[in-house]
């Protein structure tokens, strides 16, 4: 048999729907709320050392950004496209030039809280390690030697909503603290009802399970490949959840239970994880003398 009859190919056969589906592809909703209009002015009133008071409000200045931002612009061009949308619109409103909106991003307090829901959050917990270029990285690869080699290092923890994938809760640390350690901390910082934490084996142990059942949600995660039963009498609550959850790996085996469970839904925090990171190598300039893209913690 050949090579190619393994491969699966899928062919298109409602070619009706999939040109509309390309053609609105190109289709654009701008869509500008009322209110934001109405706060587009700047009415604060000028501070105790006087000045010139300002024209536009921080609305104004988070809404070209927010346009910079989705449309990949430069704040020339998010100048034009902000100043074009308000003549279609018919709306007499001041456009900041790019200038004041390259000042002024600086010193912008936005509040990203994530959104609200009626259900319980599936929240699914991870970290990553962010090592910080300075002097000494470029001093090891340059002398290979000398006190460059002492590196520092970050942990950033992560917690993912399942069905919304937004951050609900973010911690940086020194390298050292463990993940098994800190999720009561992460899960201190999710305010809204949680009905299930699924995070992987470094999550494996008594203070993250209590942490988990105390929030009054499910934990989803895999137990190490040594784990045993509990053999107290009366073991605690934490312990007879562990114990199902090993059963039925023993039963089932560990992928349908990883499947049935929702624990394969880790990698979520991983991609999550790696589309900040891109986000951020595209925002921060490059080294000239690491040949590479600075990240910073």
């Amino acid at each position: 048999m050949r090579k190619s009859d393994f491969i699966f190919r899928y062919r298109i056969r409602n070619w009706p729907a999939y040109n509309k589906a390309l053609v609105r592809r190109g289709s654009l909703t701008f869509w500008v709320d009322e209110e934001a209009v109405r706060a587009w002015r700047d009415a604060a009133a000028p501070g105790p050392l006087g000045g010139r008071p300002r024209i536009y409000s921080d609305t104004a200045i988070e809404c070209a950004l927010v346009v910079r931002a989705v449309f990949h612009l430069s704040l020339r061009a998010t100048q034009g496209f902000l100043g074009s949308v308000v003549e279609l619109m018919g709306v007499d409103l001041p456009i900041p030039d790019y200038t004041t909106v390259s000042r002024r991003q600086a010193g912008l307090a936005l509040e990203l809280a994530p959104s609200r829901t009626r259900t319980p959050r599936h929240v699914v917990i991870d970290s990553t390690g962010l090592k910080v270029f300075g002097a000494g990285e470029w001093y090891v690869r340059k002398h290979g030697m000398g006190r460059g080699r002492r590196r520092i290092w970050r942990k950033l923890h992560l917690g993912v909503d399942e069905a919304s994938k937004e951050i609900v809760a973010v911690d940086l640390t020194t390298s050292g603290v463990h993940d098994g350690p800190h999720m009561p901390a992460m899960l201190d910082r999710v305010p809204d009802e949680v009905g299930q934490v699924s995070g992987d084996r470094a999550y494996d142990s008594g203070r993250c399970y209590q942490a988990i059942l105390a929030r009054g949600a499910v934990p989803t995660i895999p137990p190490r490949r040594n784990a045993r039963l509990s053999t107290a009498k009366d073991p605690p609550d934490f312990r007879l959840e562990r114990d199902a959850v090993v059963r039925r790996i023993k039963d089932e085996g560990r992928y349908p239970w990883r499947t049935a469970s929702g624990a394969t839904r880790q990698s979520l925090a991983d991609d999550c994880r790696d589309a900040g990171g891109r986000a951020m190598q595209e925002q921060l300039p490059r080294t000239p003398c690491l040949g590479s893209r600075r990240l910073l913690a």
